[in-house]
């Protein structure tokens, strides 16, 4: 994409003008390959509409790069801005969230593609965003899970726990959609009925992840700790805590090349290679095959199943809580937050 050149200007969006400026800002530079803020504007200008399907109406944190991602193999600062700055513009729409801490937080709540426009303006390069709307802030209509491969084990093995967890996704009478991480794993996306809070989500997350990873315990697992991992593919539960987020569809991401987490039929899933999917390729594969995720949120489903599943664990085995993330207050049940290899034995 040819980046637009000059100090400061305006860009029409949908009749709303929005200012845009250092359009000539390295971003992402390899050699030759330079991916300016300008590019990074163009792409979400172009992908508005279809990312506005998964951000409207949604608290969402906005990861920013100020200086830009990558230059010349070295990684920029970033920031989580989990607070809408106070410059924001009128036709930039907020939401209140509430915090692990029990402090509140204003963050940005797209209802126009102006919005998306104007974060990217921001530097923002990653939308995260909260699986709730705004009217219902604590109560998720979304369960996400993500695949994270550990070390020994990539993008295959990652696919191989996708098509098991949508076997088993389906059989609690849920409608799973993929989609690449951006990097070498997968996240898995089911719409909800908005009828549990994030404890009860989290521990439908934590069922899940604990039947997959009986049904392959060669390929999954949830250890918390990496030390005890191995070569196999992490669900992570927590993302399903309060206040954590994964990047949204169409995001890209922080990495080498400007990768999209992209969303993908279960029929293509096996035979794609995550890395072709950049700021480049995505918007012509959106032309021409459409949005995967456009009826993503049609028909809410039901975690009664997976819950089901939760209790049984904690009756029949006497699996209950496991660890939080570490910023979190100790939680009620929750095991000691320490490492098994430096535990104390007395």
């Amino acid at each position: 994409m040819a980046a637009a050149k000059g100090s400061g200007s305006t860009v029409s969006v949908n009749g709303i003008e929005v200012r845009v400026s250092s359009l000539d800002r390295p971003m992402w530079v390899e050699g030759a390959d330079v991916i300016t803020k300008g590019d990074l504007i163009g792409y979400y200008r172009r992908m508005a509409s279809v990312l506005l399907r998964q951000l409207q109406g949604r608290p969402t944190t906005m990861q920013r790069f100020p200086d830009g991602v990558i230059i010349e193999g070295q990684a920029r600062d970033s920031f989580y801005n989990k607070h809408l700055p106070k410059s924001a513009p009128a036709y930039v729409d907020s939401a209140t969230v509430t915090f692990p801490s029990g402090r509140t937080g204003v963050q940005l709540c797209p209802e126009n593609e102006a919005s998306i426009v104007w974060a990217a303006n921001q530097g923002c390069v990653t939308f995260h965003p909260w699986p709730v709307h705004s009217a219902l802030p604590d109560d998720p209509d979304e369960l996400r899970l993500d695949l994270d491969p550990q070390p020994g084990t990539g993008f295959a093995e990652a696919v191989s726990a996708a098509v098991a967890l949508r076997e088993l996704l389906r059989e609690v009478g849920l409608d799973p959609y993929v989609k690449t991480s951006g990097g070498r794993g997968l996240h898995v996306f089911c719409a909800i009925e908005p009828r549990w809070e994030f404890l009860e989500v989290r521990h439908a997350a934590i069922a899940l992840g604990r039947e997959l990873e009986r049904r392959r315990p060669d390929l999954v697992t949830t250890a918390w700790w990496k030390e005890e991992r191995g070569a196999r593919v992490f669900v992570d539960y927590n993302q399903m805590a309060r206040d954590r987020t994964m990047a949204s569809a169409w995001s890209l991401r922080p990495r080498m090349g400007a990768p999209v987490s992209t969303p993908l039929t279960w029929d293509e899933l096996g035979g794609i290679d995550p890395s072709d999917f950049t700021i480049g390729t995505v918007p012509d594969r959106l032309a021409a095959l459409g949005d995967p995720w456009e009826r993503l949120g049609d028909s809410p489903g039901s975690l009664d199943g997976a819950l089901a599943m939760w209790q049984e664990d904690f009756a029949d085995r006497g699996l209950g809580e496991m660890p939080f993330p570490p910023d979190y207050p100790k939680m009620p049940g929750e095991p000691p937050r320490v490492q098994p290899s430096r535990k104390r034995v007395d």
